[in-house]
């Protein structure tokens, strides 16, 4: 019996290698000496960079770049393979970057994500994934254009810095400086939400309040999302608003589409593309993947999701084991999973079910086996 162990990180407690190790133990309690490999998963989000290095033996690279405030920061990305890069944009424009206290997405940009591009290129890497969740930035991308060269100009054609307050101002863009390189890559962007630019479902209104953004900086960063859309499509004959994923991280999707030709692509599939998961099957008998709490969301472009739909596709089993179950968490058995259990035993406080995770984890995944086993006793 050949198994593979594919699940996402459990926050705050397990990571995917120590998830497919405990899974590895379980199984030699149960079946005795067999075949296993372990690969780490994420869904374009927090930990993808880890995960894609990880599974293909890539390297960190580690950059100063300007943060959400244009403070320095260390931020990095991954590369792998022949001219291959990942970068998460959170690293260099993440909301974890700016204290509680300066939350105001007028004040923010992307630049340093730009900057993690533009080191990239510098590098040789000419293909290019770029996660974009979990961004400060309200900014339309206009500062992860501008480090790479696009200039933002207002009505007496002055550059402007690129922070979300400049999206009222902007009357014209020039690409005319813009880094060539960027046409020589292909940019893949891993986005998992619809959302237009502007509007009721847009940008502004969607994420500006988790970015710190009141009613009224909303009503004011919305009158300036509408001036920049109506720019570019004046100036380039594009609606951001008929672009899905163009509102997402404060824009960021609608300048990477624009500007860059960026491919928009499920976090979860192009994350399992990077790590040739589909190759990783070949053989298999069963899948064991998981995530910290399995619910509703689960179903929307999750670990869960993508691992169980690809081994479908391949009559490959999946048994799913999570940290928790949550609402309507049954519901991921719609997407190739056979079923699923949680590793708390019992009725406990969250800090305690934290502080036993890897004990829990290892314990329900041996009852998990067992039963697994129990099946194959029967079928024969």
């Amino acid at each position: 019996m050949k198994l593979l162990f594919a699940s996402d990180s459990f926050k705050g407690s397990l990571t995917s290698e120590k998830t497919a190790a405990l899974l590895a133990q379980a199984a030699r309690v149960v079946f005795g000496e067999c075949e296993w490999d372990g690969i780490p998963v994420a869904d374009g989000g927090e930990g993808t960079v880890e995960a894609v290095i990880s599974a293909e033996k890539g390297q960190k690279q580690h950059v100063r770049v300007h943060g959400p405030l244009m403070t320095e920061v260390e931020a990095g990305y991954g590369t792998f393979g022949e001219g291959r890069a990942v970068i998460e944009m959170a690293s260099a424009s993440g909301l974890p970057l700016v204290p509680d206290a300066l939350r105001d997405p007028r004040n923010t940009t992307s630049y340093g994500t730009g900057e993690l591009i533009r080191h990239a290129l510098n590098q040789g890497y000419r293909d290019i994934s770029i996660a974009i969740g979990g961004s400060a930035t309200n900014d339309g991308g206009m500062g992860c254009a501008r480090a790479l060269g696009v200039r933002f100009l207002d009505e007496e054609a002055r550059e402007l810095e690129g922070f979300g307050r400049d999206l009222a101002r902007v009357a014209h863009i020039d690409l005319t400086e813009m880094d060539p390189r960027i046409r020589e890559a292909k940019i893949t962007v891993m986005c998992d939400v619809t959302n237009p630019l502007c509007g009721e479902n847009g940008a502004v209104y969607t994420f500006g309040k988790q970015k710190g953004a009141t009613p009224d900086i909303q009503k004011e960063l919305e009158a300036g999302m509408r001036n920049y859309c109506r720019v570019i499509q004046k100036e380039f004959g594009i609606n951001c608003n008929e672009i899905q994923g163009a509102g997402a991280a404060g824009g960021l999707g609608a300048a990477l589409k624009v500007f860059f030709g960026g491919e928009m692509k499920s976090g979860i599939e192009t994350v399992l593309d990077l790590i040739h998961f589909d190759d990783r099957l070949d053989g298999v008998d069963l899948v064991v993947t998981g995530e910290g709490c399995t619910d509703w969301q689960s179903c929307f472009g999750k670990v869960m999701q993508g691992v169980g739909m690809r081994a479908r596709s391949k009559g490959i089993p999946v048994a799913g084991l999570s940290g928790s179950l949550g609402k309507d968490a049954m519901n991921i058995c719609d997407w190739g999973i056979s079923s699923i259990i949680s590793s708390v035993s019992s009725p406990m406080p969250l800090q305690e079910a934290l502080d036993r995770a890897e004990e829990l984890y290892l314990n329900a995944a041996i009852r998990m086996f067992r039963f697994i086993q129990m099946g194959m006793e029967m079928r024969s």
